[in-house]
């Protein structure tokens, strides 16, 4: 039987779409679906592979042979760097599928043998026919307990919006800023003023890995609550509590991104940031059609 691995590194919310995408062309190819997690062993940012502990998902994880039986001599991890280059594509064979471009790409689906997917996948175009299946593998695993459970409640009883400022690794790790710039302090008073001319009597909830830094530069004239004691390893309960929220303001970042996905509202409303890049890559594919980007 023909198999589907993909290639999974990055935090939970590149690992997601990731996930998600080959999750949704296995099902809509009748294949087999596993995870080939062997980058992490050298990877140091974000909290490892998570998509097990945090969701329902029970995906297999793809060891060595499988991947190789797959892909022969391309499995070698220099081959595989070098091979991902355009340039190279003549040479990677059938079975290895490396992401031509940042926006969807048709031809994944039309797969349908062995596939080993390598590559970010960020578009809900990927596996929207699916969209189902999706939520309920990235249902959470454990329930809400202790403060989250309180802030849950609150959430769940008032016209709550998040707010996710992502400062991190955008600032702290060279690579990541190459690409990634921190959303301006002018975007987020206009996602603000935009939610708070359409909900009435809003409340906001501001989430960020620099929860001080929010605090002091991010004046809010509405009831707010500033969330910043998930950290480490309970990181992902922010986006568990986002996904509660009545609406959402993204950050350029994936986590939030996958925090309004999941928020079941059928009324919401989701802004985010008309520059998600840096370096001004297409992302025409990346937010669906009934957000809002300012």
């Amino acid at each position: 039987m023909s198999m589907i691995v993909s290639h999974i590194l990055g935090g939970i919310g590149n690992q997601m779409f990731q996930y998600a995408t080959g999750r949704a062309l296995s099902q809509a190819s009748d294949q087999h679906f596993s995870v080939d997690l062997k980058d992490f062993s050298n990877y140091r940012l974000h909290n490892g592979y998570e998509l097990n502990r945090v969701f329902n998902v029970n995906v297999e994880y793809a060891d060595e042979q499988v991947v190789k039986d797959m892909l022969k001599w391309r499995s070698n991890n220099l081959a595989m760097k070098v091979l991902r280059r355009s340039q190279f594509e003549c040479l990677r064979g059938d079975a290895f599928v490396v992401e031509p471009f940042f926006n969807y790409w048709a031809g994944l689906k039309k797969r349908t043998g062995d596939s080993y997917l390598f590559g970010y996948w960020q578009s809900e175009l990927y596996f929207k026919l699916f969209e189902n299946i999706i939520r309920q593998d990235f249902s959470f695993r454990h329930p809400l307990k202790g403060e989250n459970s309180t802030l849950a409640e609150a959430i769940k009883n008032t016209q709550s919006i998040s707010i996710h400022v992502r400062r991190g690794d955008y600032i702290n790790d060279a690579k990541s800023g190459a690409v990634m710039e921190v959303c301006s302090l002018d975007y987020y008073r206009k996602a603000i003023n935009y939610i708070a001319e359409r909900v009435n009597s809003p409340v906001f909830y501001i989430f960020s890995d620099d929860i001080k830094w929010v605090k002091q530069a991010l004046e809010i004239k509405f009831p707010c609550t500033f969330v910043g004691h998930n950290i480490g390893q309970e990181s992902y309960r922010d986006m568990q509590l986002m996904s509660l929220c009545q609406h959402n303001i993204m950050a350029n970042s994936s986590f939030s991104w996958w925090g309004a996905w999941l928020n079941s509202n059928e009324d919401k409303l989701i802004v985010a940031p008309k520059n998600w890049f840096r370096n001004g890559t297409d992302d025409k594919d990346l937010i669906p059609e009934k957000w809002g980007r300012l």
